[in-house]
């Protein structure tokens, strides 16, 4: 969920506008409901021979493998708010034992396509180094991109770089990642983009397009919109600055931090040719000030329950999830008692509803403490129109204000002790038209300041039901003091001096069926999309921003280093004093073989209460998590004696190569061993194994017939020597569970 919340944000960013991180999370939030619909088999025209044709015109040659039989064809489906139908192809082929799977949806009459996605099952020309560079592998984008965009103008734009890991492991094929927008009339469609991956390979592993330009789609006469100076001027004459707190996540370590923030009143732009202001859900000749806070409650709400037990939860969970249908049936699976956030104790209750042709499933959080709501998502409507039931209601629609005070009044049922704490909504709320949802944000206060990131989500049906109910609160939250700030006339200068225009079309409003795209000046502040101005510093920050990691020299090894480098796997703090001539500790070793092998957290713990391999490495121990990864790994035998400190041998680091690679029983055997370098009587006998099996697969090479196995590693025999661990464990077939 993680993943896809960071794919909607990218797109919700890419609207050019200043925004905050839980303004951006707002975005993402709405962007994932939407609810396909199955067309039947009989009203579907389109053929699977036709599908695959198109297909392998699209992708000459690398797919001639594959007949017929291989490719599956799902029934279409079509959304809400985009009644083309959607085609999903798949393919399914055993190939020398291994699964090969790849899936491909076309949308429309005219069968463009949306979504791609494939991972070959050789890709051993795409491990590091690539087949294909940069340059190349960008050149065989564009060639797809040509094929499917029918004339379209597309242009190359930077992609965000939002790790979710603090590392890439080498043993994962080199993936080129390539974002491109439309234009119209060389002005971007925010909304219409293309994102192509490529392995190093030089094969497009997946595609994903929003196709939204449907036949009748118009757009403004660029010819009349307003100057930039004149529009410009208008922003900078109505701009206003608030102080906030943002709450800051670090998708690498899961870490929150909060910052004090200067934010603009003007986040969205003006239309290009009216001159109005843009809105959520429109455009308005109002400008946009900032809002009054007005908080829910004026003092602290008795908790709903106190201390609550499984079968109570159940109780309430029961109450909250009656549904009105005979053909389908609640039921609740389990109750699981789990910490939440900052070790919040609370309630996960698993339920489903079940009906003839299948079942939906979900889960509700409750507060154990209090009994109150956290996260709730209403999957009634999904389960009542699987059933053939209208999911419309008779009374008539209740207005956004209506919905607020529904809103408002679900909080006091459902999670009352924390609305002294919040505050109404500082602006309209965010209308899902297809569903019918008014989404509205209530935002925390501290200090009398608002916070951006610790909200309160609800969802509001037009006909007044609960749709959904998320509570973001953080306890034991350290508060940057408001008074040590930049003054709002410093700040305002700031903002004013960075602020600049961006020409963009947008299909503004909510979601509806209108094609039509209005030209659109978004403000651009500092030269970027999504950054903040710290007014605790006064200076600009990028809200992802990554700190630029270092490059080194060196005569044999500087490219593999540099990678490693870039890769998050070797960390250096200065460049300038960083010799890769040196020995290298077991500790730092072993940190880099671990990184190299699988996805790292950097406070990744095993599951569950801590365990301890070594009694020299406790769990506060900064090498803890990476010497127990070690061990569930294979890499480190409990039975060993391990010296964080001590400097690598070559003879050690024969013994992690080979038990890397899974061959740690044959090479145990050590008496059946027979070395043939002069200097076999300097290697340890037990592990005489582990060095022969490492130098016949050419991991680590001896040197005029000599292995030199009390020889120290250095930093750069380690980044040579690790590629070929990696390209060995690849064709020995060795696999990894990346997120082990």
């Amino acid at each position: 969920m993680k993943k896809i919340s960071l794919v909607a944000l990218s797109l919700a960013l890419s609207y050019g506008t200043f925004v905050s991180a839980a303004h951006a999370q707002g975005l993402a939030e709405n962007s994932s409901e939407r609810v396909a619909v199955e067309v039947q088999t009989e009203e579907t025209e389109v053929s699977k021979e036709e599908l695959i044709k198109k297909f392998k015109t699209l992708f000459p040659k690398q797919f001639d493998f594959l007949s017929n039989s291989d490719f599956h064809l799902s029934n279409g489906h079509y959304y809400p708010d985009d009644e083309r139908t959607r085609y999903e192809l798949s393919f399914n082929k055993t190939v020398k034992g291994k699964n090969l799977f790849g899936h491909i949806v076309f949308v429309g009459e005219e069968l463009e396509l949306e979504n791609f996605h494939f991972e070959p099952l050789n890709t051993l020309d795409a491990l590091f180094p690539p087949k294909v560079s940069q340059e190349e592998a960008e050149k065989i984008a564009l060639s797809l991109l040509k094929r499917i965009v029918n004339g379209k103008e597309y242009e190359l734009v930077p992609s965000m770089d939002m790790p979710y890991y603090s590392n890439q492991p080498i043993t994962e094929p080199v993936r080129y990642e390539f974002s491109f927008v439309q234009k119209k009339n060389n002005v971007p469609l925010t909304n219409q983009q293309v994102q192509v991956t490529v392995l190093g390979s030089g094969e497009v592993v997946s595609l994903y397009r929003h196709v939204g330009e449907a036949k009748d789609t118009t757009y403004d006469d660029v010819t009349k919109v307003k100057s930039e100076e004149e529009l410009l001027q208008k922003l900078k004459d109505h701009l206003e600055v608030n102080l906030t707190y943002q709450v800051n996540y670090d998708y690498q370590t899961g870490e929150e931090s909060i910052a004090l923030v200067y934010n603009p009143s003007i986040r969205l732009g003006v239309h290009a040719i009216s001159g109005e202001w843009q809105t959520a859900n429109g455009f308005t000749k109002k400008a946009p000030t900032n809002s009054k806070i007005e908080k829910l409650a004026t003092k602290a709400l008795p908790a709903k329950h106190e201390n609550i037990t499984a079968e109570k939860a159940i109780e309430i969970a029961e109450q909250l999830l009656a549904i009105d249908s005979d053909d389908v049936k609640l039921i609740i699976h389990s109750v699981e008692e789990m910490d939440y956030r900052n070790g919040q104790p609370v309630l996960n209750i698993h339920y489903s509803y079940d009906f003839a042709n299948g079942g939906y499933g979900s889960s509700i959080i409750l507060n154990k403490e209090t009994g109150e709501i956290i996260s709730y998502h209403d999957i009634k409507r999904e389960v009542l129109r699987e059933n053939g039931k209208s999911t419309e209601k008779d009374e008539k629609k209740i207005t956004e204000k209506q919905a607020l005070a529904k809103a408002i009044s679900y909080l006091k049922e459902w999670s009352p002790s924390y609305l002294h704490r919040y505050a109404k909504p500082m602006g309209k709320a965010h209308y899902w038209e297809p569903e019918g949802i008014y989404h509205f944000s209530f935002p925390r206060v501290v200090n009398g300041i608002i916070v951006e990131g610790h909200t309160i989500n609800v969802g509001v049906g037009t006909d007044g039901s609960l749709y959904s109910l998320d509570v973001n609160h953080q306890e034991n939250v350290e508060w940057p003091s408001p008074e040590d700030v930049i003054s709002e006339d410093e700040a305002k200068k700031k903002l004013i001096e960075a602020l600049s225009l961006k020409l963009q079309y947008i299909n503004q409003g909510n979601a509806s069926k209108e094609n039509h795209y209005q030209l659109v000046y978004s403000p651009v502040y500092n030269g970027k999309t999504y950054n903040y101005l710290d007014a605790s510093t006064g200076e600009w920050n990028d809200l992802f921003s990554q700190n630029e990691l270092p490059t080194v020299s060196h005569p044999t090894a500087e490219t593999e280093l540099n990678y490693l480098i870039q890769n998050r796997i070797l960390e250096i703090k200065d460049a300038a004093t960083f010799n890769a001539d040196t020995s290298i500790s077991n500790g730092e070793a072993l940190k880099i073989l671990v990184k190299s092998l699988s996805y790292f957290y950097e406070f990744d713990t095993p599951e569950g209460d801590p365990s301890q391999t070594f009694e020299n490495i406790v769990p506060d121990h900064p090498y803890y998590s990476v010497v127990e990864r070690a061990v569930r790994l294979g890499i480190l035998n409990p039975e060993d004696t391990f010296n964080i400190e001590e400097k690598l041998t070559r003879e050690q680091l024969a013994v992690w190569y080979v038990r890397t690679l899974g061959l740690e029983i044959a090479a145990k055997y050590h008496n059946i061993y027979k070395l043939p370098f002069d200097d076999a009587d300097n290697i340890q006998k037990e592990y005489k194994g582990y060095v022969t099996l490492a130098d016949s697969l050419q991991l680590l090479n001896a040197e005029n017939n000599r292995f030199n196995p009390k020889v120290e590693v250095t930093y750069a025999d380690i980044a040579v020597t690790i590629f070929d661990l990696a390209h060995a464990i690849h064709e020995h077939g060795r696999g990894y569970h990346l997120y082990y």
